[in-house]
């Protein structure tokens, strides 16, 4: 056991003393270590510090460039400031030298520059920019040119202008046949020929041409005017080579023909009417109808009546003839039967003569009265829009009123004739039931005399 514990002993001794030796072999190595770490780091730092040195001259330099610079670019900007200065007087001093030499001329500036722009805006709209398109560059340049007041006119540049103002002059005065390109109004594009009536009007064959300054195209009117006589002068216009023509002139450029085509035609009128106005114009149409067979069958009986009363032989195809029949047939009865019999006989014949007299009558009282109702109609609508959207547009308001307005004048367009055919038919009718009356009692009269 005590050879144990020595060993033991022994053996701990000797692990101890290994583990010193090893401790200072470890400490050696790392003494060996630091001063070597030691001497890398004095080497690196001494490498930045060069580094930094170096850089630092650098920068200086750079710094010492740039003042350098600096100082060049000062004096630089105060030589080009007064060069700028005594620059901008010598501009003063040339534009009162200029102004001084232009003296009166400096009037033609403005005046060239005003002429050359109101030609330019009135050659655009001008019809015969069609066939001198070319102008307006000119034009263009000119005003451009007397804007900057840099330098004069030339002499041929001043002719010129004259002469664009006399051209426009002198082809206002002209009526010129050319070959055009047209777009119809179905937009079908088209070349015919077409005639321009100084600078009022552009016609072709089938009607009036309007002229677009804007892009330059020339296109047929949406709409032609209503009245025949216009679109019938436009078709000899064209046709006819010498000689005068009568033509539709439009001495406004446009204005009185854009008002004849707006304006609305018979059949737009009658549709503004609506249900109203085709019941007047059919009791128009009736009544019409009714007057001329009525006039017709009182003319005819008028006439055989007027012949019947040259003659001593009673006829039976007129109302006199058969009343005299009448007569002729109870001759022997006493005074009162004849005169019953005569009034009789007048009165078979009285349905006949006013047959459709009293209708025509109607009509003519009746018409303005649904005239007036449509009015009414019309006027009740009118004012529900105004409740809707307000009395802004006048335009709305008057077309509105204007449509209502229409059923009173259909009215009074069937009643006013209406009148008239009825004083006519009636007096007619009249005429032979006088006829009538008188020769019944001339006869009773006749009669009572003869037998007493």
């Amino acid at each position: 056991m005590k050879k144990l514990a020595i060993f033991a002993v022994s053996a701990l001794v000797t692990m101890g003393i290994a583990q010193a030796q090893e401790d200072a072999a470890s400490m050696s190595e790392l003494l060996n270590q630091i001063e070597q770490g030691q001497a890398r780091d004095s080497q690196e730092a001494r490498e930045r510090e060069a580094r930094f040195s170096e850089q630092r001259n650098q920068q200086q330099s750079l710094l010492n460039q740039s003042r350098t610079e600096r100082s060049r670019q000062e004096n630089t900007s105060q030589r080009l400031e007064r060069l700028f200065n005594d620059n901008q007087q010598r501009i003063i001093d040339a534009r009162a030298q200029l102004d001084e030499r232009l003296g009166a001329l400096k009037e033609l500036f403005g005046v060239l520059q005003t002429v050359s722009g109101d030609a330019q805006g009135r050659f655009n709209t001008s019809l015969t920019n069609i066939q001198f398109p070319d102008r307006e560059e000119f034009l263009v340049a000119l005003g451009s040119k007397m804007a900057g007041a840099s330098s004069l006119a030339s002499i041929e540049e001043i002719e010129q202008l004259w002469y664009e103002l006399q051209r426009e002059v002198t082809e206002s005065g002209k009526i010129v046949r050319f070959p055009l390109s047209i777009t119809r109004a179905d937009g079908e594009v088209i070349t015919t020929d077409v005639v321009r009536v100084g600078t009022f009007n552009i016609v072709m064959e089938d009607g009036y041409l309007q002229y677009n300054g804007t892009t330059g195209n020339v296109s047929e009117l949406q709409r032609q005017p209503e009245q025949g006589r216009y679109t019938n002068s436009t078709a000899d216009m064209v046709s006819t080579s010498s000689g005068p023509v009568t033509f539709g002139l439009d001495g406004t450029r446009g204005g009185i023909l854009a008002l004849l085509v707006e304006s609305p035609t018979i059949k737009d009128r009658i549709n503004q009417g609506g249900i109203v106005g085709y019941c007047i114009i059919s009791l128009g149409i009736v009544g019409l109808l009714i007057a001329v067979v009525r006039w017709i069958g009182l003319s005819n009986a008028a006439r055989k009546v007027n012949a019947q009363l040259k003659s001593d032989t009673a006829s039976t195809d007129n109302p006199l003839g058969r009343v005299l029949a009448a007569y002729e047939a109870n001759q022997e009865a006493d005074t009162e039967t004849i005169e019953l019999k005569l009034s009789e006989a007048a009165l078979k014949e009285m349905p006949d003569l006013t047959k459709g007299v009293l209708f025509i009558k109607v009509i003519s009282v009746v018409a303005p009265l649904m005239g007036l109702l449509g009015t009414v109609t019309g006027m009740i609508k009118t004012f529900q829009v105004i409740t809707l959207y307000g009395a802004g547009d006048p335009k709305m308001m008057a077309g509105g009123i204007s449509q209502a307005l229409m059923t009173t004048v259909l009215g009074l367009c069937v009643a006013i004739p209406m009148v008239l055919i009825h004083t006519l038919v009636s007096g007619q009718s009249r005429k032979i039931v006088n006829i009538l009356q008188s020769q019944s009692a001339g006869m009773v009269a006749a009669h009572s005399e003869k037998h007493g």
